[in-house]
């Protein structure tokens, strides 16, 4: 099976784990981390008070019965707009990873979004649209997938058209560098915003006039989002990223590109859906945001809190040892000691557990959440949220969450407790084996 991963499968997911798209991608998501997560906490705090009655009277008796006006504020100024923060930040980061500065590019793709976003809008009581009104839609989650195809189209158009010296205006050695620059790249700036907007154009001809955001979302967006949340593919995802793990490539990184946009996505549906207040839990999804860090991945990739707790119960004093150095990071999801330390990469014994474990968890997690058992995730938390603590957050305060992170914890530690018997039953006969009595003549220095 090693020999399998490291020919078939450790040079591909290299290759993937390096591609500058879905690393600017990666990266633009891991950075807008402050701004998601605080959105979605305010929402959260927007709606504890409707759990927690006592909570929410206090917060009218001392900020007023408008006290959620912060909380929507703050909603409005985060997720609202994630697709412009994606355009930005992936152009940035495409435009640096090719050498340049990414400010230009950053800005050119920017306006090539809003280029191609339709100017008119419905407004109830009035016969016409009217121009210059802009729906929210093409600035949320909604719009995630357009942003992203937008500021990779924009920002390699741009950054090819730079790399053309006839297109290229060169100023007075005099003229302050910062002028000089923005000069040089003004053709291909201006070039790109055209080239975008005539696509736009274009494509609303052959389509009848449907703006390439809402053909995007019905042709790719919706249906792709009913296959994503969905058992099989968070089974898939799940598999994927410990089998890359299993031959020591860092399996979230590797598949962050992908999976980030399409579970964010999701998640700030069911966040949208969580501040609207709606109760039908069919409406929400069940495979989105967090769900990998509250419920999934507890102590890290492969839940190997579990692992630390069974060496400390079945385990010898050196894996004890390793436990003391571990535990304190591993309880904040972060295990990088425990798959070097043990080792899990390349050991064939705990590799078993450690892919098995996840899936299973997410298996038991995804229909504990799509049997109501379990409140949906409606926020977003930190990867580093400890056991517990995360299901209880994710889910918008429900013990529920909570209840199921922590027997979900409990089911790791029971799947690798009979792996660590073992490894300590293979150890002690490896020693037997070891131990040779010296020959009469055998001398030893």
């Amino acid at each position: 099976m090693m020999k399998f991963l490291e020919t078939y499968i450790l040079p591909y997911a290299a290759r993937l784990g390096g591609q500058r798209h879905l690393i600017a991608i990666r990266d633009t998501f891991v950075g807008m981390l402050a701004i998601t997560m605080v959105g979605s906490f305010a929402v959260l705090f927007n709606n504890i008070g409707e759990l927690i009655k006592p909570y929410g009277t206090m917060m009218k008796a001392i900020f007023g019965e408008n006290w959620t006006m912060l909380g929507g504020d703050i909603w409005w100024g985060t997720m609202a707009f994630m697709s412009i923060f994606a355009v930005f930040g992936i152009a940035y980061k495409l435009s640096k990873s090719y050498g340049d500065d990414g400010f230009e590019a950053m800005l050119v793709s920017g306006a090539s979004f809003f280029v191609l976003i339709p100017q008119v809008a419905q407004v109830e009581g009035l016969k016409n649209p009217v121009w210059g009104l802009m729906q929210n839609k093409y600035f949320g989650a909604t719009a995630l997938f357009t942003a992203i195809i937008i500021a990779i189209i924009a920002t390699e158009i741009f950054t090819r058209l730079s790399r053309v010296k006839r297109l290229e205006i060169k100023l007075p050695d005099g003229v302050p560098p910062a002028v000089a620059r923005s000069f040089a790249r003004l053709i291909p700036g201006m070039g790109t915003v055209f080239i975008m907007g005539l696509i736009g154009l274009v494509f609303r001809m052959m389509t009848n006039g449907e703006y390439f955001n809402d053909w995007l979302s019905r042709v790719l967006v919706e249906p792709l989002s009913g296959a994503v949340d969905s058992l099989p593919f968070a089974i898939l995802v799940t598999l994927l990223i410990h089998l890359f793990w299993s031959v020591g490539l860092h399996g979230d990184n590797i598949l962050e590109g992908i999976k980030t946009p399409l579970l964010t996505k999701l998640g700030t549906d069911n966040i949208n859906l969580y501040k609207d207040h709606v109760t039908d839990m069919d409406k929400y999804h069940i495979y989105a945001g967090s769900f990998a860090d509250a419920f999934v991945n507890l102590g890290g990739s492969g839940a190997t809190l579990g692992l630390l707790v069974a060496f400390m119960l079945m385990a010898r004093k050196r894996q004890k040892q390793l436990v003391a150095i571990a535990a304190p990071p591993g309880l904040f999801q972060i295990n990088e000691p425990v798959i070097f330390g043990v080792p899990i990469v390349l050991n064939p014994l705990f590799l078993i557990p450690f892919i098995a474990t996840p899936v299973i968890l997410t298996t038991v997690s995804y229909l504990a959440i799509q049997s109501h058992l379990v409140y949906p995730v409606v926020a977003n938390i930190p990867w580093v949220t400890p056991v517990g603590i995360g299901g209880w957050l994710a889910t918008g305060g429900h013990i529920s969450g909570a209840i199921l992170s922590l027997v979900n914890f409990g089911i790791s530690i029971a799947i690798y407790i009979p792996f660590v018997i073992l490894q300590g039953r293979l150890e002690s006969k490896r020693q037997q084996t070891q131990t040779v009595p010296q020959s009469k003549d055998t001398f030893s220095v």
